[in-house]
């Protein structure tokens, strides 16, 4: 009876959050890498799910390509244990990630699978699950966000990345998900000067979803990328590396302020006094 109520009380502390958007293309799975190593490092345990079957990166962007021994599947026909499948970062070993198959079959994890694995993952005393959703509005996102409670939705500030957004919010609603938060990314404070780019209080206000955080444009995601290596780990952050960090401060409820990108930096003074005293929530 103990043990049955330890294993309620994990799963009942445990947030499970899918990371979504309607269009491809928008740094979503960039976000969901950053994010998820910044709660780790906040002393969280984390789980990363890649639901994204068709496309699998996740494992290229926290380098960890060339330990996929096992995935989902395996867990779930029961050729091994969750554990083995789970893959466990070498800088942060309380981050980790469970890619669902190694190879291209798109729809092979139902919604009941789905269901399940969160559930063993929780029950493992996982703070944190994140899954990436495939981009769209297909089988494979409906099976993505079923074992979810709460949703960000990645978005940049194009007209067609919003409306795929707005669409997708009104589905997550439509399958009980309400709790949605927004993460504009590709932000470009000159562009934004110039009127030829949405700000991030337009976009905020076309889709009505609160803010969680704004990512600047920056080169060294590609970086990051080829070196499969998190912006939020290297030794001098840009601005995009902040910005992610605060986005995973708040969404654990940390942190208060975020980078205001509306306006352009012309200094150092003006910098820091930007990101020190930027956008207040309200």
């Amino acid at each position: 009876m103990v043990q049955e109520n330890n294993q309620q009380s994990k799963v009942h502390d445990s947030r499970v959050l899918v990371m979504t958007s309607g269009k491809g293309g928008v740094g979503k799975t960039t976000a969901v890498a950053n994010i998820g190593m910044s709660i780790a490092r906040l002393g969280y345990r984390v789980a990363l799910i890649d639901a994204d079957i068709g496309l699998r990166n996740l494992d290229l962007l926290l380098g960890l390509e060339n330990r996929v021994l096992y995935t989902a599947m395996e867990v779930l026909d029961g050729k091994c244990r969750l554990d083995q499948a789970l893959i466990r970062d070498k800088r942060w070993k309380n981050l980790a990630l469970l890619p669902i198959s190694k190879n291209r079959q798109r729809y092979n994890v139902n919604r009941k699978g789905m269901e399940n694995l969160v559930e063993s993952i929780q029950n493992l005393g996982y703070h944190y699950i994140l899954i990436d959703c495939p981009a769209g509005i297909d089988v494979g996102f409906i099976n993505a966000i079923t074992p979810a409670q709460e949703a960000i939705i990645v978005t940049t500030p194009e007209i067609t990345a919003i409306r795929d957004a707005d669409r997708v919010t009104g589905l997550l609603e439509a399958n009980g998900i309400f709790n949605v938060k927004l993460l504009i990314n590709r932000v470009r404070p000159d562009m934004i000067k110039r009127n030829d780019m949405m700000s991030v209080k337009d976009v905020q206000e076309m889709l009505s979803i609160p803010l969680l955080g704004a990512v600047p444009e920056d080169t060294s995601v590609i970086v990051s990328t080829n070196r499969g290596e998190p912006l939020v780990l290297r030794q001098k952050l840009t601005l995009s590396g902040i910005a992610f960090e605060n986005a995973a401060r708040r969404l654990i409820g940390k942190q208060d302020y975020m980078i205001d990108l509306d306006t352009p930096y012309k200094g150092p003074l003006e910098k820091l006094q930007n990101l020190l005293f930027g956008q207040e929530t309200t």
